[in-house]
């Protein structure tokens, strides 16, 4: 569980590695990778901050815990790794990213040349038991994630949270919605998609409110993933 994230994150979650709720929170994962099979791999925790520093966020994508399948999660909430079938959840993100701004789904679920450019994908829970959903909820991972959201929506230049599903759109109460912007809908699973997902045009919406801040909007267009 070392902290591997060399920018501007690491003195804000060093902070939170001094919490009881996170030394408790180290001695059950500790134990949990010893004994089974945990997502992602330890390596790739803190992947989210290391690719996207804290004050080049621009677009913050909540999601919930990680993949629970073998190769999925590394890190980034909603990406897989190359190589890795599509989850259903991403394949809706990609269908409304089509029917919003006209860019067909990518042949990978990658998202990394997102994070690249200032999109934090974050979960609120960072780890999970191989194919046990929510098997980390509850452990400490959430007091941590809302004291980053807090930390996000204590900076100064504002930035686009989008929140999808409950869970996430819990969340908007640790925000301040005077500075910054929050788009909510249900969440992408096949479950849900259609009670309200699709249609929200989250994307053409989040960079709607980049160019007012004055910020440069995303480009939502992944490269393709050469094989």
């Amino acid at each position: 569980m070392n902290l591997t994230v060399e920018n501007d994150w690491l003195p804000i979650l060093q902070e939170q590695t001094l919490t009881s709720s996170y030394k408790s929170l180290e001695k059950f994962l500790a134990h949990e990778y010893q004994e089974t099979v945990i997502y992602p791999e330890v390596q790739h925790i803190w992947q989210a901050f290391e690719w996207t520093p804290y004050n080049e966020v621009k677009v913050v994508i909540l999601g919930q815990d990680p993949y629970h399948g073998p190769h999925q999660a590394h890190g980034l909430s909603f990406s897989v790794l190359p190589d890795v079938k599509i989850p259903p959840s991403l394949a809706n993100i990609y269908k409304e990213l089509e029917s919003d701004l006209g860019i067909p789904p990518a042949n990978h679920g990658y998202l990394e040349a997102w994070a690249k450019q200032g999109v934090l994908l974050l979960n609120t829970v960072l780890t999970v038991q191989k194919g046990q959903a929510h098997s980390h909820k509850g452990k400490g991972w959430e007091e941590l994630t809302n004291a980053i959201i807090k930390k996000l929506s204590d900076r100064d230049q504002p930035m686009v949270f989008i929140l999808w599903g409950t869970p996430s759109i819990k969340k908007r109460a640790l925000i301040d919605e005077t500075k910054h912007v929050v788009l909510t809908s249900v969440h992408p699973s096949p479950l849900s998609a259609y009670r309200g997902f699709f249609g929200s045009k989250p994307f053409s919406k989040a960079n709607e409110a980049l160019i007012k801040f004055g910020e440069q909007p995303i480009n939502w267009q992944l490269p393709r993933y050469i094989q």
